[in-house]
């Protein structure tokens, strides 16, 4: 995804960038003069359009991460060359040439050339240098044995896919735990591996088992599935009926890879964009409220207006989650005295009448105001609007595996339980079912649903409490 709309952006721009650069060279540099400004907009829209076509039919960026610089400088001469010629038959079909300065063909090659060829080499050191050793790269364990461990680590580091950072490495025939393979720590080995995996951040796994039975494969595989991790298993030949499974290249290595549903990019991307939409409106609405709700806070009980706690977000990586307090400050003190009453079944706690809730808090939570903070943390893409609500972390360390795919997505603000009834479900299976329901069901008509479903549960205070 970003390897396909990130470029094509950096392309339009450059082609506006290098026009514009053009008529000022022509009309202002060169021999200073009036020009049709009407026209020459028109001219760039005509630029713009081919641009996307050349990308559309002509997989301009298909590879683009593995081209080097004498081959992108070849690439990019190549394109602007098409959309020159392009672009003079075009003035040519539409008998519009004749209204065009034939110097502007020069200069807007020359320059868009050079200014997409650099914007295109600085994207990929920018994406190089810090996306993959960011936290919204894809987070990959190696799985392999001592015999091999070192070559596999070595051509996965060399390897020039730039979207996973290779975190940890799980030895499965030989215990090495707390050593290093090519600097990436040894995690596990093959008797502790689930239970430390479940507690990881990590996106993918990659499999280089040779000497391992395909049967004790399978069950690794099948483990990771329930984890809502995707599998890489390096083989030639692997049997497997599942419509996720799909053949790719990773750093030379011909790999199947298992995935019990996989989400288009493009609808991705559009849930991004709604998220960000959404958020920037909740921002809004909160800045609003925020002196309203401070003042009321402060005067009902000491302590700040804000609360924040660490979560648990996709694939196990921690965020700071805010919220407007609605709880004396010592209630995680108290959590551990009120245990005993708690009144959902499993690995959370809620109770009707919490004595820790201050009296302006009941009214927060009845109306969900203190969750209204949070559009911060889905603007930062921790969360989404609709999602999975995130664990805190103890309640993360309890987690087995079918638990850990319910965070196999990014957690929401709302989702499918809280629709469900909310704080009447008492059993959390129920809320981990109906959250693997959403995950294996998603669509961007689901999460508009349940959008609608949240604004009505919330004006007709449903299952708040």
């Amino acid at each position: 995804m970003i390897e396909t709309y990130s470029v094509l952006l950096i392309d339009i721009i450059s082609v506006i960038v290098s026009y514009a650069l053009s008529l000022y060279i022509r009309f202002r540099v060169i021999h200073y003069e009036d020009y049709p400004k009407q026209f020459h907009l028109m001219v760039g829209a005509y630029l713009v359009v081919l641009c996307l076509l050349y990308s559309l039919f002509l997989d301009a960026n298909l590879n683009f991460f593995y081209r080097g610089w004498y081959q992108e400088f070849y690439y990019t001469v190549r394109y602007t060359f098409i959309l020159t010629v392009g672009l003079v038959l075009v003035l040519y079909l539409t008998q519009q040439s004749y209204a065009f300065s034939r110097l502007i063909y020069g200069i807007f090659g020359v320059l868009n050339s050079l200014i997409t060829y650099a914007a295109h080499m600085l994207f990929k050191k920018i994406i190089w240098k810090y996306y993959r050793t960011s936290s919204n790269s894809e987070k990959l364990l190696v799985v392999t044995q001592n015999a091999t461990a070192d070559e596999v680590v070595r051509n996965l580091i060399k390897g020039k896919e730039w979207y996973y950072d290779i975190t940890a490495v799980a030895i499965y025939d030989e215990e090495r735990k707390g050593l290093e393979v090519q600097g990436v720590p040894v995690v596990a080995s093959g008797k502790d591996l689930y239970e430390v995996v479940v507690q990881m951040t990590v996106d993918e796994v990659f499999i280089c088992l040779p000497a391992t039975p395909i049967a004790e494969i399978r069950i690794m595989v099948e483990k990771f599935e329930e984890m809502g991790l995707v599998c890489h298993y390096n083989v030639d030949l692997f049997s497997r009926v599942n419509p996720n499974t799909y053949v790719q290249k990773m750093a030379g290595y011909s790999v199947i890879s298992f995935a019990l549903r996989t989400m288009d990019s493009r609808r991705m991307l559009i849930k991004r964009m709604i998220d960000v939409l959404g958020a920037l409106v909740g921002l809004l609405l909160t800045a609003v409220i925020t002196p309203f709700v401070a003042i009321a806070i402060k005067l009902d009980s000491p302590g700040p207006v804000f609360f924040s706690q660490p979560r648990i977000g996709k694939n196990g990586r921690r965020f700071k989650i805010w919220k407007f307090r609605s709880m004396y400050t010592d209630a995680e003190e108290r959590k551990k005295e009120l245990a005993a009453q708690n009144e959902i079944k499993g690995l959370m706690f809620k109770m009707e009448d919490d004595p820790r809730i201050t009296r302006v808090g009941r009214f927060l939570r009845k109306t969900s105001i203190d969750e209204t903070p949070q559009f911060l943390n889905i603007l930062m893409g921790d969360m989404s609007l609709v999602g999975t609500r995130p664990p805190t972390e103890d309640e993360f360390e309890k987690y087995n595996g079918y638990y850990r795919r319910r965070m196999s997505i990014t957690p929401g603000l709302t989702g499918m339980w809280q629709v469900s009834g909310r704080s009447d479900i008492q059993d959390f299976e129920e809320i981990v079912k109906l959250d693997l329901e959403y995950i294996d069901n998603w669509s961007l008509g689901l999460d508009v649903k349940i959008l609608f479903m949240t604004v009505f549960a919330v004006l007709g205070r449903k299952g708040s409490k």
